[in-house]
C-alpha cells in the first residue's frame, strides 16, 4: 500500500465515536438479549422445538437443554451491559461475540441479515479497545485513551458501505423491481393505523419500492459528503424508523443510525457528547502492520460472499444458494407445501411422514420453502427411522410445490432423489434442486 494510505490507515483520531458506539452498541445488544426472553422468542425458537436447524457446517452445535437457553440469554444480556459500561471489556466482549454467534449459528429458522451483522459487529469490537474512556475499566485501572488508530473508524465506514451498497444491487431484480414483494408484504398491513390505508396505495408501495433502491445505494456516500450529511442523516433516521415500525425487525433500524456516528468527524462527536476536549494528539496509536492485511482481506471476503451467487447455476432467488450472508434483504417471500416419505430400501416398504410430529408450524414452513432445510429434514428423518429399526431408510420429498412472493407455484425438489444420501455442496449447485421448476428427466 502507499505510503499516504498506510499512514491515513493507520493514524490516530479521537476515540470520541468508538466510545459513544460502544455504549449505544451493549445498550442495544442488552435489549435484543432481554428483549427475546421477554418476548417468548428464546421459547419459540429454542426451547418449544423437538429439533432444530443449524447451519449445516456447524451442525454439532445445538440448544441447552430444559431452560437453559433463558440462562444464556441473561449471561448474554449481563455481557452486552459490562460491554456498554467497559467493565471487564476484554472478557464481556468476548463473551458476547461467542454468546451470540453461537446463538446465530445454531438455528436459522428465524435468520436474518441483522442478526449476521450483529455477529460481525460483536467480534470486531472484542477485538479492539474503546474501553479506556467514559467507563468502569478507565476508573479501575486508571488508564485513561483519548485516541484510536483511523482503521477503527474505516472498519464500521466500509462495512456500512457493503450492506447498503449490495441491498441496493439485490434490489435491482423483477422481484422487487415489480413491486411484487412490497405489494406482497404491504398487504396485510391495511389495519396499521394512521398509516394503514397509505401502505396499500399502490403509489405509495412504488414509492418504497423504488425508493429503497436510491436510498441504499447512496445513502452511505451522501453520509461521507460533508455538505450532505446531515440531510442524509435526518433521512436515515426516517429510514431505518418506517423500517421498525412497519416490519418489526428488533434493534437493527437502531444500531444503523448508532453506526452513523462514524460518518460525521470525531470532533463533531466528541463536541456533542464531551465537554473536555483530548490531550495533546500523539503522533500514532500503537497498531501491529499484520492488521492492514487481516483488515484487506476480511473486506475481500465480505465482498465476495454477496457476488458468490454468480459463480452458482440458477437464480438465487430460486434456490437460495448463495443468498444468506450476502445482504440480500427485503427480496422476496417464499411459500410452499412438501411431503415426505421414508422408503426400507431392503423392504421396499414406504411410510409416510406428518411434518408436524417432529417440526413446529415455522419450521415446516420453512422446510416446504427452503433447500438446506429439506435436506437437514432428510437426514434427520434417515436417523429417526434407522433408530426405529429400518436398516437402511431412503428419504424422498414428494410434491415440492414453491412460489415465490405471488408468483406461480413450481417444483422446487426433484422428487425422485433420496435426499438421506446426497451430499451437502456448499459451494456450488445441488442438482435436485430443480432450476425451472419442472422435474428432470
Amino acid at each position: 500500500m502507499p505510503t499516504p494510505l498506510r499512514n491515513e490507515f493507520f493514524k490516530p483520531i479521537d476515540n470520541s465515536p468508538i466510545v459513544v458506539f460502544r455504549v449505544l452498541f451493549g445498550l442495544l445488544m442488552a435489549v435484543e438479549s432481554f428483549g427475546a426472553i421477554a418476548t417468548g422468542w428464546v421459547g419459540r425458537v429454542f426451547i418449544e422445538p423437538s429439533m432444530h436447524f443449524p447451519f449445516i457446517w456447524t451442525n454439532w452445535l445445538s440448544p441447552l437443554p430444559g431452560h437453559g437457553m433463558y440462562y444464556y440469554y441473561v449471561v448474554m444480556g449481563v455481557a452486552s451491559l459490562m460491554v456498554a459500561a467497559g467493565y471487564r471489556y476484554r472478557w464481556s466482549s468476548l463473551v458476547l461475540a461467542l454468546l451470540w454467534s453461537g446463538c446465530y449459528f445454531m438455528q436459522k429458522t428465524s435468520y436474518n441479515n441483522h442478526y449476521y451483522f450483529a455477529v460481525l459487529l460483536c467480534w470486531f469490537m472484542a477485538m479492539i479497545n474503546p474501553q479506556y474512556r467514559l467507563s468502569l475499566d478507565s476508573q479501575r485501572t486508571g488508564i485513561v485513551q483519548e485516541y484510536m488508530p483511523n482503521w477503527y473508524r474505516l472498519f464500521f465506514v466500509l462495512q456500512v458501505f457493503i450492506v447498503f451498497t449490495f441491498a441496493s444491487v439485490a434490489k435491482l431484480s423483477d422481484s422487487w423491481i415489480s413491486g411484487d414483494f412490497i405489494q406482497y408484504k404491504f398487504a396485510s398491513k391495511a389495519s396499521y393505523p394512521i398509516i394503514g390505508d397509505l401502505l396499500v396505495t399502490p403509489w405509495f408501495q412504488y414509492l418504497i419500492t423504488y425508493s429503497g433502491i436510491v436510498f441504499d445505494g447512496l445513502i452511505s456516500p451522501l453520509l461521507l459528503w460533508k455538505r450532505t450529511r446531515k440531510i442524509a442523516f435526518a433521512a436515515l433516521i426516517g429510514f431505518n424508523l418506517f423500517n421498525s415500525v412497519i416490519f418489526q425487525i428488533g434493534i437493527f433500524p437502531y444500531m444503523m443510525v448508532a453506526l452513523a456516528i462514524f460518518f460525521f468527524e470525531p470532533d463533531q462527536i466528541r463536541k456533542f457528547f464531551f465537554k473536555k476536549g483530548p490531550d495533546k494528539q500523539p503522533s500514532q496509536v500503537s497498531t501491529p502492520s499484520w492488521v492492514l492485511y487481516l483488515f484487506t482481506a476480511y473486506f475481500a471476503w465480505q465482498i465476495y460472499l454477496p457476488l458468490r451467487h454468480h459463480w452458482i447455476e440458477g437464480d438465487v432467488l430460486w434456490t437460495e444458494e448463495g443468498h444468506r450472508l450476502s445482504w440480500r434483504m427485503m427480496l422476496r417471500s417464499r411459500s410452499g407445501s412438501a411431503s415426505f416419505k421414508v422408503v426400507d430400501s431392503q423392504t421396499g416398504q414406504e411410510f409416510s411422514v406428518r411434518k408436524k410430529d417432529y417440526l413446529t408450524s415455522k419450521q415446516s414452513h420453512k422446510v416446504s420453502a427452503h433447500p438446506d432445510f429439506a435436506w437437514q429434514f432428510a437426514q434427520f428423518l434417515h436417523q429417526e427411522y434407522l433408530a426405529k429399526g429400518v436398516s437402511d431408510p431412503q428419504v424422498y420429498c414428494q410434491k415440492s410445490r414453491l412460489r415465490i412472493n405471488q408468483g406461480p407455484y413450481k417444483t422446487l425438489i426433484d422428487p425422485s432423489v433420496d435426499l438421506a444420501h446426497v451430499p451437502w455442496d456448499y459451494l456450488g449447485h445441488n442438482a435436485w434442486v430443480l432450476l425451472d421448476g419442472e422435474r428432470k428427466h
